[in-house]
């Protein structure tokens, strides 16, 4: 069985937008597109490297893609491009025209059905990069299985966000962390059963406690 993976740059705030350049992706008026480059410091490059070295095939959307598409197979040999050119990539996508990058697969109508039949073959786990929209179906419908998620120490305000309305609830597990030295923290999550609740509330509720709920009640 094969895990999905989401490998994903975020702000403090959540935004997942066109980290790599400013006309990466300027939709919805989006200006601060290259928000992660000037933090890359070489702790950062060796969780890369791990992320990379490790088998994988790519689960990207069509957005994603077509930035990939138009950046990998033209730049300079190197690990992540020799990676990314020849593994096979999965592509949700609504369009027909064709996917011209070597070794691309469009995957049509029910996107979360079809993933989650390919996370039944097997094979190397499914590696999710950018894709905001992608991961929006693949939370809503509970098939993300690892975050790896690199955190950046800035506020955006607006964009594009990882964790939209919509995401089914889950409990997980920190496996791992690590921070650069410029205040990245990059961290891996698994997938760990549900939400476990409690409550710290007193044994015996006061009366302002009681009339506060019934309050909430009304107000719900």
């Amino acid at each position: 069985m094969r895990k999905v993976i989401a490998s994903t740059f975020l702000s403090v705030d959540g935004v997942m937008q066109a980290p790599g350049g400013p006309d990466e992706d300027p939709t919805g008026g989006f200006t601060h597109g290259g928000w992660t480059v000037n933090y890359w410091d070489e702790p950062m490059g060796k969780v890369m490297d791990e992320i990379m070295t490790a088998p994988f095939d790519l689960l990207l959307g069509r957005k994603t893609y077509e930035i990939f598409a138009a950046y990998w197979p033209y730049a300079e040999s190197g690990l992540i491009a020799d990676k990314f050119n020849a593994v096979t990539k999965y592509v949700a996508t609504s369009s027909t025209e064709p996917l011209t990058w070597k070794n691309s697969v469009a995957i049509h109508g029910d996107v979360a059905a079809e993933i989650a039949q390919l996370k039944q073959q097997d094979g190397s786990d499914l590696l999710i990069q950018g894709s905001s929209q992608l991961i929006q179906t693949l939370l809503a419908n509970d098939l993300i299985d690892q975050f790896n998620l690199f955190v950046f120490p800035l506020l955006l305000g607006s964009g594009k966000r990882m964790f939209g309305q919509g995401g089914v609830p889950a409990g997980l597990k920190l496996v791992e962390t690590k921070v650069s030295t410029t205040g990245v923290t990059m961290s891996t999550y698994l997938r760990s059963g549900s939400v476990s609740t409690g409550s710290f509330a007193l044994e015996e509720p006061s009366e302002a406690e009681l009339a506060r709920r019934e309050k909430m009640k009304r107000e719900g």
